[in-house]
């Protein structure tokens, strides 16, 4: 980004964006409900989950500053999403944001990247679900996860890890247990 067109497109932006400052577990998305916003978290992270039938919750997907949240194909918001520790969201109403977004090929470019990388890790996960062992599981979330954060922050020789172990275990379809089981034999294998 650079030049006074885009800082004059960056301005707009900011313009038509209600900035909300959000505290741990506070709900922004909530599925079923019309999707009459877009969502981009700009600091912090979020938990994208689906409530099932019997009342258990299944994680989606963890959201970083960057990501885009509330894209729809049928106008209903398909999860919900709640911060999960202090955030920063910008949220769009859908009619402005797309008013702003269909004469900038750049910001459509990015957007559809990020659906397409979206659509690729959600086939990853689809497979890491059905066919890997428990430890398989959480080694591979902890691959990605870091995979992620060093493309957005630079690589690093920690790795946060800002959801509870819940919630690991609900993304990856496991105990609580075994998750926590797994988190020591790892760490007793020097991994």
């Amino acid at each position: 980004i650079g030049g006074n067109r885009d800082d004059v497109a960056i301005g707009r932006l900011v313009a038509i964006a209600v900035v909300t400052e959000a505290a741990p577990g506070h709900c922004f998305i909530d599925e079923g409900e019309p999707a009459n916003s877009f969502f981009n978290i700009t600091a912090g992270t979020a938990k994208l989950f689906k409530l099932l039938p019997d009342g258990r919750r299944q994680i989606v997907g963890f959201a970083l500053p960057g990501d885009f949240l509330g894209m729809t194909a049928d106008g209903r918001h398909s999860f919900s999403a709640d911060a999960i520790g202090p955030a920063t969201i910008c949220q769009f109403d859908r009619a402005s944001f797309v008013r702003f977004a269909e004469h900038r090929s750049n910001l459509l470019r990015c957007i559809n990247e990020q659906t397409v990388r979206e659509l690729a890790h959600a086939r990853d996960h689809m497979v890491l679900l059905g066919r890997r062992s428990a430890e398989e599981k959480v080694a591979a979330f902890l691959l990605d996860w870091r995979d992620r954060l060093s493309r957005r922050r630079g690589t690093s020789t920690k790795l946060p890890l800002p959801m509870s172990r819940q919630d690991i275990a609900d993304y990856l379809g496991l105990t609580i247990e075994t998750v926590s089981r797994t988190f020591t034999k790892l760490e007793r294998a020097g991994v």
